[in-house]
């Protein structure tokens, strides 16, 4: 589409298995094209399970992973004793009934400006484990569980290991308080195990509004898959 090699710039990674819903993406070219034509011309060149929504001109200084304000990401349990075929690669089945109402209470202890070192994989290698988690919610919705997280940025595992602990204590295994616990302990050693790739989706990527970019918090906010049989 650009006539000449292009390096492709996202917003955040993943680990293999984890789904991105709003990945946001810059590259520089020399090539004038409608929107539109980037759009569906790059569209007939990607494999099925990747999929170009919207394109916009951005100023030189935009970079789609240092100019993001925040990251949202969000882990979807199916909750109930059978698995489903259609959600398959798609949730994470919990057979173990969740009690949501506790994971919320634990999710408060997480909530602000903290070392997450407990939440960390060996294998990361930011330079600091500070992190600002702005919102962190669970809530239910039929045999669905959701798990929602807003944060300046992630350490690698970090979403992944805050919903293990959080499901630990949503099976009764760890009062709400362990959350706090294992925080202040800054082992990952300590906390509970990462949960499986499938349920985690990079959800939405926040930048400031002088850029003009559209935003998955003004898409449909339904979690997508509830309602499968």
């Amino acid at each position: 589409m650009a006539a000449e090699p292009v390096e492709v710039v996202c917003a955040g990674r993943t680990d293999a298995g984890v789904h991105a819903r709003w990945q946001v993406a810059h590259f520089d070219t020399n090539v004038t094209r409608p929107m539109r034509g980037w759009v569906m011309g790059a569209n007939t060149e990607l494999p099925r399970d990747v999929s170009i929504v919207w394109a916009r001109p951005v100023p030189l200084h935009f970079h789609a992973r240092y100019s993001a304000e925040a990251r949202t990401y969000r882990y979807i349990i199916l909750n109930r004793s059978t698995r489903s075929a259609l959600a398959a690669k798609r949730a994470t089945s919990i057979y173990k009934p969740l009690d949501h109402e506790r994971m919320a209470d634990a999710a408060v202890h997480l909530c602000g400006h903290y070392d997450f070192s407990a939440f960390r994989s060996s294998e990361c290698q930011s330079k600091s484990p500070i992190r600002r988690v702005e919102r962190l919610t669970v809530e239910r919705q039929g045999e669905w569980v959701v798990i929602e997280v807003t944060a300046n940025a992630y350490l690698h595992h970090m979403m992944r290991n805050i919903a293990g602990l959080l499901i630990e204590i949503g099976r009764g295994e760890a009062p709400p308080s362990w959350a706090r616990e294992v925080l202040e302990g800054r082992d990952r050693t300590r906390g509970a195990a990462t949960a499986p790739a499938d349920g985690l989706y990079l959800w939405d990527v926040r930048y400031p509004d002088a850029f003009g970019l559209p935003s998955g918090r003004s898409e449909a906010r339904s979690i997508m898959i509830p309602g499968l049989p």
